[in-house]
């Protein structure tokens, strides 16, 4: 009889590395928005933009590449009520390590969730999301994603990113999030990066 294997439900991954059981959510005051590629979506190994969802009570996912008519992205973003940034980096972007965001409204922060070059095509394709203020941070370590190769030394994966964004908010104190749920908040990712690593261990003597 053939063997099924068994996904879960939440993370899409197989029950044997799911990492849904060391996710420990919590509320934040900023709405995090992320904005997932079709290709990052259908990822079941390696998507953290699931992962950092799971982990933020106070945020969304939305699949796409053109999110310009999106009517309830549209909402968000003209929301008097609601201060809206994206993450991305460049000469124009606020370095939240030494600027703050002086706004009193609710903060809403969009990530790309994608490669770099489809996060370009999202932006240039999303002219709602553009004109949106960008925000940006420095970081001198490495990412720990080590079973994938990112393009620049200080590239990070979508829950590295979050959680030095929630860092700078907490100094801020535009966030007052406990220092627990901040040094947990990568376990799930940790035990992911261990997962893969020991298969392609695994692999290697298998093929050796």
């Amino acid at each position: 009889m053939e063997n099924i294997r068994e996904y879960c439900y939440e993370c899409n991954r197989a029950k044997k590395s799911c990492v849904c059981s060391f996710i420990k959510p919590f509320s934040t005051k900023t709405e995090f928005i992320f904005l997932m590629h079709p290709k990052e979506y259908k990822k079941t190994k390696n998507n953290t933009g699931k992962i950092t969802h799971q982990s933020l009570l106070n945020s969304k996912i939305f699949v796409g590449i053109d999110f310009s008519q999106n009517s309830e992205i549209n909402s968000i973003i003209k929301d008097s009520r609601k201060s809206c940034f994206i993450l991305y980096p460049g000469k124009d972007s606020i370095n939240l390590n030494n600027s703050y965001i002086e706004s009193k409204k609710q903060k809403v922060i969009f990530l790309i969730d994608s490669t770099w070059a489809c996060s370009k095509k999202i932006l240039k394709s999303s002219t709602n999301l553009s004109s949106l203020p960008k925000i940006s941070f420095n970081y001198e370590n490495s990412s720990a994603y080590e079973f994938k190769k990112q393009p620049s030394d200080y590239c990070l994966s979508t829950i590295e990113s979050t959680l030095v964004i929630l860092k700078l908010l907490n100094k801020q104190n535009i966030e007052n999030i406990k220092k627990s749920s901040l040094d947990n908040f990568l376990t799930p990712f940790n035990k992911m990066v261990e997962f893969q690593m020991e298969k392609s261990k695994e692999k290697s003597i298998r093929y050796k």
